[in-house]
C-alpha cells in the first residue's frame, strides 16, 4: 500500500528528516540518533567518525542488543530507569524495542511499575523532561516564557497536563512534582499505541505544591517546598495554563491526567473547559469510554438492546460517575432518548450507599448529577449494593470502589437470578483491590457472566473442562490514544460526547467476543495501532458530521481516510538524515 500521495501533509511520515546537528551534538540528540546505525554517508556527512564504532548494524541488530539489556535488569523499577535512559539517547529504537514488546513491557513503562518510578522521581532524578510550571513563580508572561522554551505555533499536537495532587488509580497519593512523570508516560502511550509525533508532544505539571509530609521533609525533593494551593488561587493558575497553552499552541488537544488532579477539581476542571476548547480526561471519559466499549460488546453478546439495559455501578468517584456519564451518553445517543431519561437506567452506590438528593452536601458535584430522587426508592427499602441488585435486577454491574472482596456470592448469585448472562466488571487496581475474582464470578454464575476486569487475568478454566473463558482488561489505553490521534488529525474545536461514544463503538465492533463468548469483550493491546486507527476514524467522521472537524482536505471514502490517518501515524523507524538549511 503506497501513502506517498500523502507525503504533503505535515505529520507525514515518508522521506528524509532535516538535521541541523552534526557531530557529538547529533549523538547526544534522542530525536536525530542512530547510534551504531548511522549510515556510512551520514557518518562521513555529519563528521560522526572516530565516534561510533565501525560496524554499522540494522535497527533490529540493535533492538535484539537493547532488549537483552533489559532483561539482565533486576527488577521493574530498574527496567523502567533503563527504558527512560534509552529514550533519552535514542528515540526510534526506544520506541521500536516497546512495540516489539509491548504487551511484555506495558506495565513497567505505565502502571503499575511507573508508580514506583514518580515516588522515587527526586532520587532518581537524572534529566529534566517536560515543562514545570509553578504556582509561585509563573504568571502569564513566565508561563509563555516556558513553552517558547518548547516550540511555539502550529507544532505541538498534544499536550498532558497533570498536577499530582490525587493518585487514585495507582493508590501512592499526593506526589507533587513527580506527577511529570505520568505525563511523559502518557505521551509514550500515544506515540506506541496511536503514532502520534513524539517530537509534536508536551508534557507538563502544574506545581501546586504538596500535602505530601514525606516529601516535604524530603531535602532531596525537587518541587515546591509547600502545602498545595487550593481555592481561588489554584483555579487562577489553571485558567493561565490553558490559555497560554492556548496563545502559544493554538491546536494543541490537551489531555488532563484525572487519576491526578483532585477528586473535587477532575470533574470541575473538564466541564469548565470542555466546550472551549478540544481537551479530554482519561480517567472520566478513557475510562468510561473503554468501559462502555466492553459493556457494548457483552450487549451484543447477551443480546439486550442499549435502550432496556439497566446498569449498577459501585463506586462514584471521578472514574465511576465518568463511566456512567459515558453509559447515559451512548443510551442517549442510540435510543434517541433525553440525557434525563437515559439516567434513569443508571444507579449509582457509594459509601452511603445508593447515591439519593437527600444526601445534600455528602454528595460531590458529579455525584449529585447521578442522585437518584427519594421518591424513586421504595420507603424502607435499603441502599447497599446487595438491595440494589435484588430491587433493580440489572443487567451490567461495574465496580470502581476500590473494597477487595465486595461483589460478594450472595450479590453475585442474586443478580444471575434475573438475567441470562449477568455483565461484571469489578474494576478496581491493582489486583488486590478487585471487588471480586473471575474465577469466583464464573462459578458464582454457573459460567454464564461476561467479565472485564482492571488488570489482566489468565483465562478461567470453568467446571474442569478444558473450556476457557477469557477475561477483558478495560485498559484506557486502547481507547484514549486513539481519540486523541483523531481529535489532532482532525483539528476538531472540541471532543464532543458523539465522539467519545463513536470511539467506543468502534472499540466493540473489534471485540473477540462477537464471534466467541468465551473470548473477551475487548481487543488486546497488541493488536493497539490497529485499533487506534479504527477509533481515530470513528472520532474524525463524527467530527466532520457534527461540524467540529476545522482540517481542510479530509477524505470521505473510508479506504482514503483510513490512508490518510496512515499517513500521518509516526512509525518507529529509521529515515534518512539531511543537512538542514
Amino acid at each position: 500500500m503506497s501513502l506517498a500521495r500523502f507525503k504533503h501533509l505535515p505529520r507525514a511520515t515518508q522521506g528524509p528528516i532535516k538535521c541541523p546537528y552534526k557531530g557529538a551534538a547529533l549523538l547526544g540528540n534522542a530525536n536525530y540518533n542512530k547510534g551504531s546505525a548511522h549510515s556510512e554517508r551520514e557518518r562521513r556527512e555529519f563528521n560522526l567518525h572516530g565516534l561510533l564504532p565501525p560496524n554499522i548494524q540494522t535497527l533490529d541488530e540493535q533492538v535484539e542488543r537493547a532488549y537483552q539489556q533489559y532483561k539482565s535488569r533486576p527488577d521493574d523499577l530498574a527496567k523502567n530507569t533503563f527504558m527512560a535512559s534509552m529514550k533519552s539517547q535514542n528515540q526510534v529504537l526506544y520506541y521500536r524495542l516497546l512495540q516489539t514488546h509491548l504487551k511484555e513491557m506495558f506495565s513497567v513503562i505505565y502502571t503499575p511499575t511507573e508508580a514506583d518510578a514518580i515516588q522515587n522521581y527526586s532520587r532518581l532524578f537524572r534529566k529534566p523532561e517536560g515543562c514545570y510550571l509553578s504556582i509561585r513563580d509563573h504568571g502569564e508572561k513566565e508561563i509563555d516564557e516556558c513553552f517558547a522554551n518548547f516550540s511555539g505555533g502550529d507544532d505541538v499536537d498534544y499536550i498532558v497536563v497533570s498536577d499530582g495532587e490525587q493518585w487514585q488509580i495507582l493508590g501512592i497519593g499526593d506526589q507533587g512534582v513527580g506527577a511529570i512523570l505520568i505525563s511523559v508516560a502518557k505521551l509514550v502511550i500515544t506515540t506506541a499505541c496511536a503514532g502520534i509525533h513524539p517530537s509534536r508532544q508536551l508534557p507538563v505539571v502544574l506545581d501546586c505544591g504538596t500535602n505530601n509530609e514525606e516529601l516535604l521533609n524530603d531535602k532531596l525533593y525537587l518541587g515546591l517546598r509547600q502545602r498545595r494551593a487550593q481555592g481561588e488561587e489554584y483555579d487562577k493558575f489553571v485558567d493561565k495554563f490553558v490559555r497560554m497553552a492556548r496563545k502559544r499552541f493554538p491546536n494543541a488537544y490537551i489531555h488532563l491526567c484525572s487519576e491526578d488532579f483532585g477528586l473535587q477539581n477532575a470533574k470541575r476542571i473538564l466541564d469548565r473547559y470542555r466546550s472551549q476548547l478540544p481537551c479530554f480526561n482519561d480517567d472520566i471519559q478513557g475510562t468510561g469510554c473503554v468501559t462502555l466499549a466492553a459493556l457494548m460488546a457483552g450487549l451484543h453478546v447477551s443480546n439486550v438492546k442499549l435502550k432496556d439495559v439497566r446498569v449498577v455501578c459501585y463506586g462514584s468517584g471521578s472514574a465511576g460517575t465518568g463511566i456512567a456519564d459515558q453509559i447515559s451518553d451512548a443510551i442517549a445517543t442510540e435510543a434517541g432518548f433525553s440525557k434525563s431519561d437515559a439516567l434513569k437506567q443508571i444507579w449509582c452506590i457509594d459509601k452511603q450507599g445508593l447515591l439519593l438528593k437527600s444526601q445534600g452536601d455528602a454528595l460531590t458535584a458529579s455525584q449529585k448529577y447521578f442522585a437518584k430522587e427519594d421518591n424513586e426508592w421504595p420507603e424502607g427499602q435499603d441502599i447497599d449494593l446487595y438491595s440494589v441488585i435484588k430491587h433493580v435486577k440489572p443487567h451490567v454491574l461495574i465496580g470502581t470502589s476500590t473494597k477487595p472482596g465486595s461483589f460478594t456470592e450472595e450479590t453475585i448469585r442474586e443478580m444471575a437470578k434475573h438475567v441470562d448472562r449477568p455483565i461484571i466488571f469489578p474494576l478496581s487496581n491493582p489486583t488486590r483491590l478487585h471487588e471480586a475474582q473471575p474465577q469466583d464470578i464464573t462459578k458464582w454464575t454457573d459460567g454464564k457472566a461476561l467479565i472485564a476486569t482492571g488488570s489482566p487475568f489468565p483465562p478461567v478454566e470453568y467446571n474442569g473442562t478444558k473450556t476457557e473463558i477469557v477475561s477483558a482488561e478495560c485498559n484506557n489505553s486502547t481507547a484514549f490514544p486513539g481519540i486523541g490521534l483523531g481529535a489532532v488529525l482532525s483539528r476538531a474545536s472540541r471532543l464532543s460526547e458523539k465522539m467519545v461514544v463513536a470511539a467506543s463503538k468502534a472499540l466493540a465492533a473489534k471485540a473477540p467476543a462477537l464471534e466467541d463468548p468465551n473470548k473477551p469483550l475487548l481487543p488486546d493491546v497488541e493488536n493497539v495501532r490497529e485499533l487506534s486507527l479504527n477509533v481515530a476514524k470513528a472520532v474524525i467522521q463524527t467530527a466532520v458530521k457534527e461540524g467540529l472537524a476545522q482540517e481542510e482536505g479530509i477524505p470521505e471514502d473510508e479506504k482514503d481516510l483510513e490512508d490518510w490517518i496512515r499517513a500521518q501515524m509516526w512509525e518507529a523507524t529509521y529515515r534518512d538524515l539531511e543537512k538542514a538549511d
